[in-house]
């Protein structure tokens, strides 16, 4: 078997994999591997990934033109030739639209904040990208932005992007935004997250070497990051609180203020008025009911 049929075959499992798990719908998303200095493999649009065959596979230039496949290469291919050209070191783009990293990124919410040591070590940070209307140039430029330095991101009311050295860690990485994201959501539900300390992100960068995880660029915070000449980041921004020396963890109840944010909203309101709550805004209410019956 020649190598571009290894990948034909490594691009129907992987796409199997991402229908399998809920990360696309229908025809949803889209994959590719750059086969050499000239030329990539992509998927083809408006087929669903769980249910194509290696013969469905389309080749293009790194400009987009087609050199063979019966059909037509995916609508997404700017983004991707963007990729490549951005990240010289990248073999393989994923993109695909993992429900609750989505709803992250619709929702306008990076996932950027120091909760797990495995995504900082990894990942860094997941920016979002700035909307831009699918399948245009808009896309790739947005995304740009953010490319030279980060492995993984979400797009605005769209999706997320996972890129690697092979196809199979791109992959990988698309499962570690929809598995972080899933983590983020259930601990701010909970109303409270226990931040790793600026001094504990450091720590871990250093780990990096070691775990031979090769990163784009190093973690930084708000107040260090650098953007280079043609406005991209060249640092993965991670969101970590300064603790007391020492401390590794720094609680942070994203919930604290719900009682009186609610209070407030509640004063104005009249005797026969419709009142929304969220879930968390009802809870933190009924716990303080509860404290002054005791």
């Amino acid at each position: 078997m020649s190598s571009d049929d290894q990948i034909r075959n490594d691009i129907v499992e992987i796409g199997r994999r991402l229908w399998q798990r809920g990360y696309v719908a229908s025809n949803d998303g889209n994959i590719s591997v750059r086969l050499d200095d000239r030329r990539l493999m992509t998927t083809p649009k408006n087929v669903s990934k769980g249910f194509m065959t290696p013969d469905m596979m389309v080749i293009t230039d790194l400009d987009g033109k087609k050199i063979a496949g019966d059909r037509d290469p995916s609508s997404e291919l700017k983004m991707h030739l963007q990729v490549y050209r951005d990240r010289p070191d990248a073999r393989a783009v994923v993109h695909a639209h993992p429900p609750t990293a989505t709803g992250f990124a619709t929702a306008g919410i990076p996932l950027d904040r120091a909760v797990l040591a495995e995504v900082v070590t990894t990942l860094g940070s997941i920016p979002i990208a700035e909307y831009a209307t699918p399948s245009t140039d808009e896309l790739p430029a947005a995304c740009s932005k953010y490319l030279k330095a980060h492995d993984g991101l979400l797009l605005a009311n769209h999706g997320a992007l996972a890129i690697g050295p092979d196809l199979l860690t791109a992959y990988h990485r698309m499962e570690t935004i929809e598995h972080f994201a899933k983590i983020s959501l259930v601990t701010r539900t909970l109303g409270r997250e226990n931040l790793l300390s600026r001094d504990e992100v450091q720590r871990l960068q250093g780990l990096r070497g070691m775990y031979g995880i090769a990163s784009p660029a190093p973690v930084c915070t708000d107040d260090t990051a650098t953007v280079g000449a043609g406005g991209q980041l060249e640092c993965q921004v991670v969101q970590a609180p300064s603790a007391p020396a020492g401390a590794r963890l720094v609680a942070d109840f994203t919930g604290s203020s719900a009682r009186e944010g609610v209070l407030g909203r509640l004063a104005p309101v009249g005797g026969d008025e419709e009142i929304r709550l969220t879930y968390r805004e009802l809870t933190a209410l009924i716990e303080d009911a509860v404290r002054n019956l005791r």
